[in-house]
């Protein structure tokens, strides 16, 4: 088992495994941002496809991915509990670097699809990097090294589409999968050599899902987190399908609409690495259970207010500040978890809160697309802050408990 240690002696163990996996995390956003846009475009180029059945396949395939993780997730998760966390970096980070570098062969979108399936079969680098946080770092500094360690996947995300436009320009889509596969390769090397875990097996890591959960002492704060997660990315996931469209609605210049596109879709993030090591910091002075409270308060407001901004500019500066609200609920919700999980259960609980983020990743852009297609582009934000009304209710529910975080 791995024990925060306070020591003097040990704080460049876990300062510098917080460097290699930051940069670990933001290359793991770069890979998987610079091909997520372009996957349609690619997908188009590997036959002769109506614009339904472009459209078919390029869900399913892009859809695979997370619906794979959302299944495996539970058996990594339990595997890092039993084996230690640094293999399973060392394992995510080869089987993606193999399998995203392969894509760039493929001839058929079979073959996509089933690299894809694979490529959510190896996830884990961002999860299992939070759990080697945060079971070795010092209970004091925890808020802020999430907080840190979150910003990582987030500027790579931003990053990665600029980066994969580039090289699309310059080479072809195929050497972005080359590319990115190449760069994973350096994420594993770094991993074996400069990462460090301290592990030990305990006999009762290995019990079994079910009864783990059964005996845990705070099962109703971790499973009332997961649900708290599953919204997040819900409401994130939901906006995705329809925010170029909702974009073009309110430019008046067609030939701004991309680049305004871009500029919405990316403005959450910018922040989001500014802001979340602050409220990392602000959460172990003054409590995570107030910075997920008003994360949540915040994120109602705006999501409301999006669903009757009638200019653009109007939904540039709401998109800045949804990028303040997500500072405060993903580190908050990662910090409490790890303070609630039992050191030998910590690689699953993880695992099951990225399967949660895949769920909602899934279910997300399937039911924002089913809104807009019914309604309006204005109601999917409305339906969105309605699922955040649930998040609220859920943290009344557990108020009590949560102030223990």
């Amino acid at each position: 088992m791995t024990t925060p240690n306070t020591n003097v002696k040990e704080r460049p163990v876990w300062r510098r495994n917080l460097k290699i996996l930051w940069f670990g995390t933001f290359m793991t956003g770069v890979g998987g941002s610079m091909i997520s846009p372009f996957l349609s475009l690619f997908i188009d180029t590997l036959g002769h496809f109506t614009r339904a059945q472009l459209s078919l396949q390029s869900g399913l395939i892009f859809a695979s991915t997370y619906l794979m993780t959302a299944i495996v997730s539970p058996f990594w998760g339990k595997l890092a509990d039993t084996k230690g966390r640094k293999p399973m970096l060392l394992r995510a980070s080869l089987g993606m670097a193999i399998t995203i570098f392969a894509m760039g062969f493929v001839t058929r979108t079979w073959q996509l699809l089933g690299l894809r399936l694979l490529l959510g079969a190896f996830s884990g680098f961002v999860s299992n990097s939070v759990a080697l946080m945060a079971v070795s770092t010092p209970k004091k500094y925890a808020g802020r090294v999430l907080g840190t360690l979150s910003t990582g996947m987030v500027a790579g995300t931003l990053l990665g589409p600029i980066v994969g436009g580039v090289i699309v320009n310059q080479t072809s889509y195929r050497a972005t999968f080359w590319i990115t596969g190449v760069i994973m390769l350096l994420v594993f090397i770094l991993t074996v050599f400069f990462v460090k875990e301290q592990f030990t097996p305990q006999a009762s890591a290995k019990t079994g899902s079910l009864k783990l959960l059964a005996h845990l002492p705070s099962l109703k704060v971790i499973i009332s987190m997961l649900l708290v997660t599953l919204v997040i990315q819900l409401t994130d996931k939901s906006i995705m399908p329809i925010l170029s469209l909702y974009v073009r609605q309110l430019v008046h210049d067609p030939h701004q609409v991309t680049i305004i596109s871009g500029i919405v879709a990316s403005a959450p993030g910018a922040v989001m690495i500014i802001t979340a090591p602050i409220f990392g910091r602000l959460g172990d002075k003054y409590g995570q259970h107030r910075i997920l409270l008003g994360g949540i308060l915040l994120a109602l407001t705006l999501y409301i207010l999006q669903g009757f901004a009638t200019s653009i500019v109007a939904v540039i500066i709401l998109r800045l500040l949804v990028g303040v609200s997500d500072s405060a609920l993903a580190p908050s919700v990662q910090i409490i978890l790890s303070r609630f999980a039992p050191a030998t259960a910590t690689g699953r609980i993880f695992s099951y809160n990225q399967m949660m983020q895949s769920i909602g990743a899934v279910i997300g852009p399937l039911a924002g697309s089913a809104v807009a297609a019914y309604f309006s582009y204005q109601t999917v934000f409305l339906v969105a802050a309605g699922f955040i009304l649930l998040n609220l209710i859920n943290y009344v529910w557990n108020a009590k408990a949560l102030r223990a975080a």
